[in-house]
């Protein structure tokens, strides 16, 4: 027996819209979604079933009576000028859901364990000194301008940075998709990263979708929030001048930490040309964009010429968004997407059995035995 259901048309249009389904999209991928809108069919429960995976729906969710008001789970800080960013999409929310779950399983370990706390988390205000904070930074990271001499990429300086965060004991997860899901990819014009909030165990995820520049002043950004102490969902503008003050402060301390103002004005020429910029960028290893952002605080150019050079060159340093491709190797790519301190303590717990193998396969999104041993094999053998 077919079984058919209703559905109220507000919600199937909710549906497409957060999803971001255009009419080309809708025609070709659920050519019926018109008369089930127009009460000329319903659609089977089958149908509807398809249709909630496709947009990324809880199918739950389509018999309400009247469409939901989905907020973001944490202080959302995104700003395009004054105004408030549109509503999350369901793959940031997903990829929030997501790290909430794992941020819970790993307090409890850590909680079991017996593992401290890291001891900078909450210990600084927006009124504290930007280069003193920053200065702590550097020096708890070991992320001093000499230590980057030997990073000869960027991507090195991003796995370099993200080691050494974890290393304090925060989580740090960096993926263009969410969870591994090579067809769902994050979209960094709706957001650069986030910070999850824990006084034991904090946990920062960057959109991996971004350039590498990007995610270095990012992953700084978001360590400062963990200095702050708060959850942060985050669009790391360094064009922004104003905005929620904990996003302008961390900006300010992203900017010093990756290129301290004293000793970018002892290194700059006075004329701060395009080839100048390019020559600092490299020596400190950062963006001409970050290099720009330092070089304001620095005193070294006024707001309305560095506003005017920063949307210049930022075309360069930002190409469009690009597609996170599926192809790498899954045993390098995917310890830095669910962190390694996070599999590690999920594969440990599991052969220790603590944690059942289907939660384990679960939280790092595997599926069978023999990837989840080499996984841990591999993370234990880095």
């Amino acid at each position: 027996m077919v079984v058919r259901v209703d559905v109220a048309p507000a919600l199937l249009h909710w549906a497409v819209e957060r999803a971001g389904w255009d009419d080309y999209t809708i025609d070709a991928r659920m050519p019926r979604f018109h008369s089930w809108v127009l009460g000329e069919a319903r659609p089977t429960l089958k149908q509807l079933e398809r249709f909630a995976n496709a947009t990324h729906t809880p199918l739950g969710m389509l018999f309400l009576p009247a469409p939901p008001h989905e907020e973001v789970p944490i202080p959302d800080m995104r700003t395009l000028g004054n105004t408030a960013v549109r509503r999350p999409s369901p793959d940031l929310l997903d990829t929030i859901y997501q790290c909430q779950e794992r941020q819970d399983w790993y307090r409890d370990y850590a909680t079991e364990n017996g593992l401290e706390a890291p001891r900078f988390i909450g210990s600084a205000t927006t009124a504290a000194s930007i280069t003193s904070v920053a200065a702590q930074i550097r020096q708890t990271l070991n992320y001093e301008v000499t230590d980057r001499a030997g990073f000869h990429e960027t991507g090195t300086a991003v796995r370099k940075l993200v080691d050494a965060i974890e290393e304090t004991g925060v989580l740090v997860m960096v993926s263009g998709i969410v969870g591994g899901n090579t067809r769902r990819t994050l979209n960094p014009e709706e957001f650069r990263g986030f910070t999850l909030a824990d006084p034991l165990v904090p946990l920062i995820f960057v959109n991996g979708g971004d350039v590498k520049t990007a995610q270095i002043f990012t992953l700084v950004h978001e360590f400062a929030h963990v200095w702050l102490g708060g959850s942060a969902l985050s669009d790391a503008s360094m064009a922004a001048q104003d905005g929620v003050d904990e996003e302008v402060w961390c900006n300010r301390v992203a900017a010093e930490v990756l290129v301290p103002r004293d000793e970018l004005r002892e290194q700059a020429n006075a004329n701060l040309a395009d080839v100048e910029l390019d020559r600092l960028a490299r020596k400190f290893k950062v963006s001409a964009l970050v290099v720009l952002t330092s070089a304001l605080d620095a005193g070294l150019l006024g707001w309305g010429e560095y506003r005017r050079r920063f949307l210049e060159r930022r075309n360069l340093s930002y190409p469009a968004p690009r597609r996170t491709s599926s192809g790498g190797n899954f045993y390098n790519t995917h310890p830095l997407r669910f962190s390694r301190r996070f599999i590690r303590a999920v594969t440990s717990s599991t052969f220790e059995g603590t944690t059942s193998f289907r939660d384990g396969y679960r939280l790092l999104g595997t599926r069978n035995h023999n990837t989840f041993v080499r996984l841990a094999e591999e993370v234990n053998s880095a």
